[in-house]
């Protein structure tokens, strides 16, 4: 393992010149580098990443899906779903950041990066529990934080804060039931603490 990483910059040329046209964008903001790959362009960029002598990202450290329907205050005009992957190179010393954006808000079908990193296994199953997005080529896409018969996405930035129902274990039947809420919903509004609850303010 090399002692120092090249800069930022010359990974962002590397890094350009490998994906080529895959790359819709090689963006270096706040020391970091981001690179925004075309859905049909995603499993073949990953690869590169990986096996190029330049890039060498053998680690996937972390995958996650983000729901772009709320950001920037309602601005965004892009797809709404998206999958952003960070990515290590041990022999090289050096990280990026992998985005795609995921075409059809309706059903969000992506490749499966399983097949360039075993570690995107749990992490794509994540993201289609949460966010619903179906990851292509996954042998084992199901749900791996809600329960078998969970209705929805969680973490879908139109998913209801308040449900009708929940789940418990009853120890009686020995198995999972589901039942009307029991707790009655109300809305929580912060106190406001003002500095001079403080003696003037912190120093």
């Amino acid at each position: 393992m090399t002692d120092f990483a090249i800069s930022p910059e010359a990974l962002q040329t590397q890094i350009t010149e490998t994906l080529g046209s895959k790359a819709k964008s090689v963006v270096l903001a706040l020391g970091e580098l981001t690179v925004v790959v075309g859905a049909a362009d995603y499993l073949e960029a990953a690869t590169l990443l990986r096996d190029a002598p330049g890039c060498r990202f053998e680690q996937l450290i972390d995958l996650c899906g983000m729901d772009y329907s709320g950001y920037r205050d309602g601005e965004w005009q892009g797809e709404r779903f998206g999958v952003v992957s960070h990515l290590l190179s041990v022999s090289l010393n050096q990280r990026v950041r992998l985005k795609v954006f995921v075409p059809n808000e309706d059903l969000p079908v992506v490749d499966s990066l399983t097949s360039v990193w075993n570690a995107a296994g749990w992490f794509e199953r994540e993201a289609f529990d949460l966010y619903g997005i179906v990851f292509e080529g996954h042998d084992d896409l199901r749900r791996i934080l809600t329960d078998y018969g969970f209705i929805g996405h969680p973490f879908r930035k139109d998913f209801p804060v308040s449900g009708h129902v929940e789940m418990r274990y009853d120890p009686e039947q020995k198995r999972v039931i589901y039942q009307p809420v029991s707790i009655e919903p109300r809305e929580i509004t912060p106190r406001v603490i003002r500095e001079d609850n403080y003696g003037g303010g912190l120093h």
